[in-house]
């Protein structure tokens, strides 16, 4: 009797170490696939922040007057540069696409660079990066959450200290304007009555 006790309590044994092992590598992978989800941002921003000088130097010549305009998309593409961590890079981030907003608003007002081929191509490109950056947020705020539950559920969480598992911060808005949903209004005028 003692020496089949001894095969089950081997047995078990081994079961706990290969679970604990098991999860403990989950938790790893998970976190380094946070961190990969982190870095693809990171290559969209740089590429959003590479674009925005060549934006700016592209119409500066034809909006002389409205410097100020220019130097708050500056200021702000230099705040989102030296933004860390994930708050204060969504927050530098926010400001960032509020002041191009303006910059692309006020360009509607230059027939000139309406028209200009360099200021579409950058624009165009501005956009095409957004829509990447929205995507690897998603992406991102995906893996992290996966991360975020798997080390808080029941027995995994047992291990999480060891695997040095902490929460990763998810990408939230930080501006209300950003939340603000746009008023589109696609109705003609109504001709005026005969």
């Amino acid at each position: 009797m003692s020496a089949s006790l001894g095969v089950v309590m081997a047995m078990s044994s081994r079961r706990i170490a290969l679970w604990i092992i098991g999860a403990y590598n989950g938790l790893v992978a998970l976190k380094n696939r946070v961190a990969n989800a982190w870095k693809q941002i990171d290559v969209q921003l740089k590429r959003r922040h590479d674009l925005i000088p060549n934006l700016v130097n592209t119409v500066k010549g034809s909006m002389d007057f409205e410097r100020s305009t220019l130097e708050a998309v500056i200021s702000a593409r230099n705040r989102a540069v030296s933004a860390t961590g994930v708050q204060a890079t969504a927050k530098a981030e926010g400001e960032l696409t509020q002041a191009l907003g303006r910059l692309f608003a006020l360009t509607e007002n230059y027939p000139d660079l309406k028209s200009n081929q360099n200021v579409l191509q950058l624009q165009e490109e501005l956009t095409s990066t957004e829509n990447k950056i929205g995507f690897a947020r998603q992406a991102y705020n995906d893996t992290a959450t996966e991360y975020n539950t798997k080390q808080m559920q029941f027995p995994t969480n047992l291990v999480a200290g060891m695997a040095k598992a902490s929460p990763a911060e998810l990408w939230e808005i930080q501006d209300s304007a950003e939340r603000t949903v746009p008023t589109v209004d696609l109705s003609l005028p109504k001709p005026p009555a005969a």
